[in-house]
């Protein structure tokens, strides 16, 4: 367990991303949700990560639901605000934000201190649980001005209050992330996608400078929404068809893995979790052979002579990676 920075929050090495319980890209339904986080606990995930926009609510839904089976003391649970949700018709669907669900509400981006208090109360209400642990900025990239003045102050205020125990910020972008950690006295950043075999870019400045400040890093998208998880040509890159070069790079990175007897999943994961500053890597999961698969890829070893190879050849700094 780590604690993020100094809030006394902690949270499991391994995280539980509940974006797929929304039904990102395809429906799920409510028996093999359930049994992905059943899974998720047998095999010691304590922390679980869900958010508004993640199919209009059905993931903090079915995640709420699914956790009242276990003593709140014993996990860890975040989500984030920046977007309420305000009902719609209800005709059509919300696939062209990714999720398979009717278009029961509408999305609005509020970074306001009000916005900020009135979505957390919406998400407890959904979740059926009376408190979260972590609230999170979700995205900001857009509306940083609102997010700096009104909104983060606004999270500052609900953990003087008690109501949350650690605040953050969640992007898929490193510079704002950045400025969260240098300008304001959040508990943790959530980065996704910027610290991964394919893209190191938060390596730079952001995970050193978290870490100067005792700032911690959970980090998500480790396999880049599916490009280092299984390489082929449909893959998908940060949620778009991958590009050429990309989907070269991985299959690479995969065949070196598999000659030193490791896998492509085993070591990017391996990759993400080894920096200093991360307290937790965040895998969206949609069923329990998948959480069985990720935890196994989690706990196997990696062969030093694999990340040797990675330096060698150029495709991994020397000053990046495990030892």
């Amino acid at each position: 367990m780590s604690t993020l920075g100094r809030s006394g929050v902690e949270v499991t090495p391994l995280g539980f991303g509940a974006a797929p319980l929304g039904n990102l890209f395809a429906p799920l339904d409510d028996e093999r949700a359930g049994q992905a986080v059943a899974a998720a606990w047998q095999r010691g995930i304590r922390y679980f990560d869900t958010a508004p926009h993640y199919g209009l609510g059905l993931s903090e839904r079915r995640l709420g639901a699914a956790l009242r089976a276990y003593d709140r003391a014993h996990y860890t649970l975040s989500t984030k605000v920046g977007r309420r949700l305000e009902p719609a018709d209800g005709t059509g669907d919300d696939l062209a934000s990714g999720f398979a669900v009717p278009a029961t509400h509408r999305r609005v981006w509020d970074f306001s201190a009000d916005g900020v208090r009135r979505s957390l109360e919406a998400s407890l209400t959904r979740l059926g649980l009376d408190r979260v642990d972590v609230v999170y900025l979700h995205d900001p990239d857009d509306h940083a001005e609102q997010a700096f003045r009104e909104g983060y102050p606004g999270l500052e205020k609900l953990r003087a209050e008690g109501v949350v125990g650690a605040i953050g910020a969640g992007m898929n972008q490193t510079q704002m992330l950045t400025r969260f950690v240098r300008d304001t006295d959040v508990d943790v950043i959530l980065c996704a996608g910027r610290y991964t075999l394919l893209d190191r870019s938060a390596g730079t400045e952001l995970l050193p400078l978290a870490a100067e400040r005792g700032v911690s890093v959970v980090l998500g998208g480790v396999f880049n929404s599916g490009l280092l998880a299984d390489p082929k040509p449909t893959a998908t890159y940060n949620y778009t068809e991958a590009p050429g070069e990309l989907l070269a790079r991985a299959l690479r990175l995969k065949e070196i893995a598999e000659r030193h007897g490791s896998t492509l999943r085993a070591a990017a994961l391996a990759f993400s979790g080894a920096h200093p500053a991360v307290a937790s890597l965040l895998v969206g999961v949609r069923s329990a052979a998948e959480v069985h698969d990720c935890t196994d890829q989690f706990t196997a070893d990696v062969p030093a002579a694999l990340w040797a190879e990675l330096r060698a050849s150029g495709m991994l700094p020397r000053e990046e990676g495990p030892s």
